[in-house]
């Protein structure tokens, strides 16, 4: 322990955290610690060439295993180009420990180069921000950090260490940092008032977040859904949730505008709002949501976001998944017979209502439609395979076919940052080496971290590509349109600048130039041979996929309503 530089120190700490990978960027004032890595083996860094994409690579390293991961990052540059990526996860919770280096405490009145208050930019978008500014205290605050993202509710830090305190010897001693545990159900007696509020209700609707996922609840939502004939939305979700097979899965609350999803909440008489908020919406509603009689319970580990924006009657800070096995025992022990038919024929009902896929066959010569590769890809993937799903416009095609269904196997965009498609598939790789992983991007998503691709090639890291390539920010033009609408705006003609076709972009060349195969399906014929060569090779591969594009709708005067 004697002689050993806060440098070594940090790593070993790391180790003793059981980190394995650091995703990152360097820069000159972490080279200390880069320097270093070479004793030690244990830790593999995953070097790529732009630092948001470091953040959403261990972010999707982090929510596919659950666990802490470790980003690192540069001085002021390094942290201001990942600030857009550390909100997304900070709105998706995931447990991200931030490090970034600087000059050194000694520097810190000469007002130098890269100088800026370090932590007052991360300290929006984390749950803690700090600076270590002795060489002893490195490890305790790095412990600290540990502890404080891995509690929920999760959600990234950031701990910047400066050059010279790295560089001093470290006495401190090397253990595992602390896991804070809330497993406690809610107490007997709000299960029995939340079981006979919906033993009683005659509509009840589960809204449901990424809580859910977080506590390993997902087969108690879906057990006590389908126990009373519920129907279940989600609110705010990037992770898997709930079986999205099951009847009582109706899809998701609007993501947009606020009024879209008023139907849903204003029918239920009883809402259980479980692991998320109400309601996560860009423009959300700023009145009342629910019915004025409706019952509204809320569970979560997330205090902050119980009733942080509209009524709740019951306020629940409990583990989700151990109250709702409480709440479902007691129903079953306790509804009567008739409360049993009522149950059943409500999920009869929503199972009656359940369609398979049903697309129109395309007219000859008609542009590529998302479901025609989707249903394709569905016969050829394997079981356990991981979808990161940022296709947003062709979303919904994409997963009529390949509905998400286990735990783990499928993963969304969060937090309104673009890009994070192919980063988050490359850490979902690196977690399941075993496993093929696709990540799929629109053509506009993807542009923001194309560079992702060169990271996936030189660590050989094996995930699967897919650009949604319709030439456009075609969800921009969804929006303004239904903008021109509430305006009552007619004639009006999308702006140039929602478009990407001049010059229409390279993607197969893009990625041949990071060293990733590429193919370009404009063909229905070609999806098959397309999908088999992904699938056929352990190395990265990109498919760039010409789906309905409508490129020239603004130089046509493309109008709303057209």
């Amino acid at each position: 322990m004697d002689g050993k530089t806060g440098n070594r120190k940090l790593l070993e700490q790391l180790i003793a955290d059981g980190i394995e990978y650091i995703f990152g960027n360097p820069g000159t004032v972490e080279q200390g610690f880069l320097n270093e890595l070479k004793n030690y083996q244990q830790l593999k860094y995953i070097l790529t060439l732009q630092e948001s994409i470091a953040v959403m690579a261990a972010d999707g390293y982090s929510r596919s295993t659950k666990k802490p991961a470790v980003v690192q990052l540069h001085s002021s540059p390094g942290i201001g180009n990942a600030v857009g990526a550390v909100y997304q996860a900070y709105r998706g919770h995931s447990p991200l420990v931030i490090i970034a280096g600087d000059a050194g405490v000694k520097y810190m009145n000469m007002d130098a180069q890269m100088a800026a208050d370090l932590t007052g930019i991360m300290k929006p978008v984390t749950k803690y921000s700090t600076m270590v500014l002795h060489k002893d205290s490195v490890l305790r605050t790095l412990r600290r950090a540990v502890k404080i993202a891995s509690t929920p509710p999760m959600g990234p830090v950031y701990v910047c260490l400066p050059a010279d305190v790295l560089d001093e010897i470290n006495t401190e001693q090397v253990f595992p940092s602390a896991s804070v545990i809330k497993t406690a159900p809610a107490a007997d007696g709000v299960c029995a008032e939340i079981a006979a509020s919906l033993v009683c209700a005659e509509t009840p609707v589960f809204f449901i977040g990424d809580g859910v996922a977080y506590c390993g609840a997902e087969e108690a939502v879906k057990e006590l859904a389908e126990l009373i004939g519920a129907e279940v939305y989600g609110a705010d979700c990037g992770e898997l949730n709930m079986d999205n097979t099951s009847p009582c899965w109706k899809g998701m609350t609007g993501h947009m505008f606020g009024f879209a999803s008023l139907p849903v909440t204003m029918k239920a008489d009883a809402a259980l709002i479980l692991g998320t908020y109400m309601l996560p919406e860009v423009f959300p509603e700023t009145g009342e949501i629910f019915n004025a009689s409706a019952k509204v319970m809320h569970i979560d580990l997330n205090d902050y976001e119980i009733a942080k924006n509209h009524r709740v009657d019951t306020a629940v800070s409990a583990d989700i998944g151990l109250t709702l096995k409480k709440v479902t025992a007691l129903i079953k022990e306790n509804a009567s017979e008739a409360d049993r038919n009522r149950f059943r024929s409500r999920f009869e009902t929503l199972a009656d209502t359940v369609k398979s896929p049903d697309f129109p066959e395309p007219e000859k010569d008609a542009p590529l439609k998302m479901h025609e590769f989707a249903k394709v890809l569905k016969e050829k993937l394997p079981p356990d395979a991981v979808i990161f799903d940022e296709a947003l416009t062709s979303s919904p095609e994409l997963t009529a076919f390949i509905v998400p269904k286990d735990r783990g196997t499928y993963f969304q965009t969060r937090g309104g940052s673009l890009g994070v498609g192919f980063p988050g598939a490359i850490g979902i790789k690196t977690a399941n080496p075993e496993k093929t992983v696709i990540g799929f991007s629109g053509d506009g998503g993807c542009l923001y971290t194309i560079q992702a691709l060169w990271t996936a090639a030189h660590h050989g890291i094996g995930a699967k590509f897919v650009v949604c390539n319709n030439m456009s920010y075609k969800l921009l033009k969804l929006n303004i349109s239904q903008y021109w609408r509430e305006q009552a705006m007619e004639n009006e003609i999308f702006p140039e600048c929602f478009s990407i076709d001049s010059p229409a972009v390279d993607f197969v060349s893009i990625a041949r130039g990071f060293g990733v195969d590429a193919l370009r399906v404009e063909r229905r014929e070609d999806i098959a041979g397309a999908i088999d060569a992904m699938l056929a090779t352990d190395k990265p591969f990109l498919i760039d996929l010409s789906v309905d594009t409508d490129h020239k709708n603004h130089q046509a005067g493309c109008r709303c309503g057209q």
